[in-house]
């Protein structure tokens, strides 16, 4: 089973969340039957990276949503740790700055998208506009409502310039998060992340996941795909996006760039440097002075 055809949001279709199962695990049973699997694909992933590192010429963008203690961090700690860093760049979104808030909506997002031959994943992203924003009626609807077509435009843009963009909402169950929430309560190494609105959050459950399935439904597109993927085991979250990142970067064709040196004069070079000579300007060797 491809894991991009059974879990993507089908561009133009409904979405129904409570008709997912967040425990799924397809065939599945445990970490230990699934962490072959994801080793392969980090390796793999790995392999690709560098490629379009060399390449220079597209970008990826990865986006990860969820709800609070959804997964994100886990994702980009287990997922992305063997990247080389010089091309992997990770981002936040928080509350917005003041030097933010000034700007439109997007204008923090399109400053930190991937430079060409760079992975760059969004921790949250532009889609807390559609959302939190939503939720908490920060803004009108009048507003928020014209939001969804100008992302379409923004991801059509990024695209256009060879960005190709994979978005991620790791669903889970309120049950899975509330014992989430215990862990931390728990762990004393975890108690940093208990906020005051985790259990005010929770609250409005129904509201986020109504703005969730719009959001799906207007947003994905063939040029950036949502997928909703199954999160209550957090080695199956794994799995299914590290195989879906490794298919999508193998769709991108990537490869090597061509050389711009004559590879033989290189050669030439190297050989005499090897025996103590030199090659002058007319190409012929002849030993080093001194």
């Amino acid at each position: 089973m491809s894991y991009i055809k059974e879990f993507i949001v089908s561009p133009g279709g409904k979405v129904q969340l409570n008709k997912i199962d967040p425990s799924y695990t397809d065939k599945h049973e445990s970490h230990e039957t699934a962490s072959p699997h994801i080793q392969e694909h980090l390796k793999r992933m790995s392999q690709l990276q560098y490629l379009l590192y060399a390449d220079a010429d597209q970008s990826l963008l990865v986006v990860l949503q969820a709800l609070d203690a959804g997964g994100k961090d886990g994702v980009i700690r287990h997922l992305f740790s063997g990247m080389n860093p010089q091309g992997t760049k990770v981002f936040g979104f928080k509350q917005p700055s003041k030097d933010e808030a000034t700007h439109d909506f997007l204008w923090r997002a399109h400053l930190r998208v991937p430079s060409k031959g760079d992975i760059t994943i969004f921790n949250r992203s532009y889609y807390e506009d559609v959302l939190v924003v939503r939720v908490h009626n920060l803004v009108e609807k009048k507003i928020w409502s014209k939001r969804y077509d100008l992302i379409n435009d923004f991801e059509k843009i990024l695209s256009n310039n060879g960005t190709r963009i994979i978005k991620f909402l790791l669903y889970i169950s309120p049950e899975e998060q509330l014992e989430r929430f215990k862990q931390r309560l728990d762990d004393p190494s975890r108690n940093w992340k208990i906020s005051d609105a985790d259990y005010s959050e929770r609250e409005l459950w129904p509201k986020y996941i109504e703005a969730y399935q719009e959001a799906l439904e207007r947003t994905s597109t063939h040029h950036a795909p949502w997928f909703v993927i199954p999160a209550n085991h957090k080695w199956f979250r794994d799995l299914a996006i590290s195989e879906i990142i490794t298919d999508t970067l193998e769709e991108m064709g990537l490869k090597l760039p061509s050389t711009h040196v004559n590879m033989d004069d290189i050669r030439n070079k190297y050989h005499a440097a090897e025996q103590g000579q030199s090659i002058n300007a007319n190409g012929k060797t002849e030993k080093k002075s001194g």
